[in-house]
Parts: structure tokens; sequence; C-alpha cells
């Protein structure tokens, strides 16, 4: 009699989605909350004299990131969106809920894409602490919450005639990097890496919000371009402005793009940067200089309707659009 020997391999089973959520995004939680992921809702404390600030994104794969993007830099850029709009409130950041959607489980891409969300999540001391996942083409929606004192979250209704308007970096930077990345320029080898940093995995400027408890009187975040979104705060507050093109920082990489092309439009029209446009009073101008130093008046609050550009020479300079709009055919 003939004998076999047979071997059995063992062919490894997709993960179920709650073994998803437990491998790779259930972590230990802090700051207020009571219960997080693992029940059908999340509980939280909100601490005395405090009020909840909420905001949601979503990021669609071929919309907001390439097939083939970096899963880790993804999931940091997935938070930081957040993060940059809880800055613009003035709040400090608590918790985030995830909603993913997944064409099928992929435990490299899902471990690398965890790491970059909560390793910033981390550094930011907040919690995951619930959310959802499907099956379906790529996407990812992720809500934050914060927490400001009563009565002091920063607004875009609130700037007023004379207020100073500042940005707290760099602009135009993220708008060069996806042309790069679309072949539409070549930089200076020196400015790749920085570019592509700049894009995808942005700083929110969480701590410069936070400096701007009780001197600032509007602020919002520069996702859509700085003409788009100073806009959203001058329409919020039935005010105008005038802002003066040669006060705009920007980088030596968007510097060396200016030379060589003469097209200054990027630093008022591309968005992506997740800096901080703010206004402020001029009796607290000294106060916000002191807190942020780094930062860069552009113009000032006016009362007469519109937002006027002027260059070096007191030119006034005419741009033909504002920011993105998802839903906008002509761009």
């Amino acid at each position: 009699m003939r004998d076999y020997n047979l071997v059995f391999s063992v062919i490894p089973m997709p993960l179920s989605e709650f073994e998803l959520i437990q491998k790779y995004f259930k972590r230990a939680r802090g700051n207020g909350i009571v219960l997080g992921v693992g029940d059908d809702a999340a509980i939280i404390d909100c601490p005395t004299g405090m009020q909840q600030v909420i905001t949601v994104d979503t990021l669609v794969e071929g919309t907001h990131f390439s097939i083939d993007a970096d899963p880790e830099s993804l999931g940091h850029k997935t938070l930081a969106v957040n993060l940059s709009d809880l800055a613009a409130m003035g709040a400090t950041p608590a918790w985030i809920t995830l909603a993913l959607t997944l064409p099928a489980v992929d435990e490299g891409w899902l471990q690398a894409f965890s790491q970059g969300l909560l390793g910033l999540a981390q550094r930011w001391n907040v919690s995951l602490i619930g959310g959802d996942t499907t099956r379906g083409p790529l996407s990812i929606t992720l809500q934050a919450g914060g927490w400001v004192k009563a009565g002091q979250a920063l607004r875009r209704d609130g700037a007023g005639k004379g207020d100073l308007i500042y940005v707290t970096g760099c602009l135009g930077d993220a708008g060069l990097a996806l042309m790069v990345e679309q072949q539409e320029y070549r930089p200076d080898p020196g400015y790749g890496d920085y570019l592509a940093q700049r894009l995808h995995r942005p700083e929110p400027r969480v701590n410069e919000g936070l400096a701007l408890s009780g001197i600032a009187s509007a602020a919002i975040d520069i996702s859509d371009g700085l003409i788009a979104d100073l806009g959203h705060i001058l329409s919020a507050s039935v005010m105008g402005a005038t802002i003066h093109s040669d006060r705009i920082p920007h980088s030596a990489a968007l510097q060396s793009y200016i030379d060589s092309t003469g097209d200054v439009t990027l630093a008022m029209l591309a968005g992506e940067d997740y800096e901080l446009c703010v206004t402020v009073p001029e009796s607290t101008q000294a106060e916000f200089e002191q807190r942020l130093p780094n930062a860069c008046w552009i113009g000032v609050v006016e009362a007469d309707a519109g937002l006027r550009c002027v260059d070096a020479q007191g030119d006034k300079i005419e741009y033909s659009r504002g920011g993105y709009d998802h839903f906008c055919e002509t761009q």
C-alpha cells in the first residue's frame, strides 16, 4: 500500500469588519472620552464652561488623492485637514470618528494609513472614538471635535473695519507641488521633497489657533486659496478689504517658480496650504505679533464691499477666478 504525505497550506482569511477595527484603529482613549470604539455610540464629557466644536471632511480617490497615493501620508492628511478647521476656530482638538469605505481589505495599506492617522492623533492627544467601515470605492470621511471656552470660538463673521489681515505662513506651495505631480512644472531638484511634504503632509496650525484667543476678530484656514477663503470672512462679516500681493509670504521654491515663469497667482489662488488667515483689531495688534511673531501682515479690512488686490506700486491686480469648487464645471 502506497503512503501519501499530505501537506495542508493555511490560507489566511480576510479580516472581518470588527477585526479590522480592533487591529488597526482601536486605541486607548483620553481627553474627556468616557466610551470610545467598540459600542453603538461614543460618550463624551463636555468640560465645564466649554463648547464643543465639530467639523467633517470627505476625501475621495480620484478627486482628492490619486490611486497610488502613499497611504501613510494620506492618513496624516486626512486628520490634518480637520485639525486645521479646529485651529481656525481656536479650538483644542479632542476626538475623531472615521468612516472608511474600502474596495477590499489590504492589510499593508491599512497598516500604513492607520500609522499616519494615529501618529498625528497621538501628537495632539486626539482619541479615535468611533466610525464605520464598508465595502466600495475608496473614500474616507473623518469627523473631528474639540473644545473652546464658551463664547470664545473664532468665527468668520467677526471682522471689523480697520482690522489688520495676517497669514501664518507661506502660501502657494501645495498648488505648486500639484503642478509638479501633474508634470506641468519641473522644480529645482532641491525643492522636490519640500513641495511634496507641503502637499501631502501639511502641518495643522493648532498652536497658532489656540494663541489667537481673545486677540483675533475672525479666522479661517486656507484650504481653497487665499482669495476664496478671505472672501468667506468678508462675506460673513459684511466687509471688504485690500490686500498687498508683495506682502504675501512665499517660499524659496515658489520664488524660483515665479522667477522662471512670471506667474504670481499661486500664492493668491492655490489651495491646500492649510495656513490660517486672521483678522486682528488694531487694539490687539501688538499682543498678536508677540504671540505669533512669524505671522505676516498682508492687508486691511474696509467698509467698502469687495476684495481688492494691489501690487507694490499700488496698482490694482485682477484675478480671473477664486478657489476650488467641487461643483464648478469651468475649473
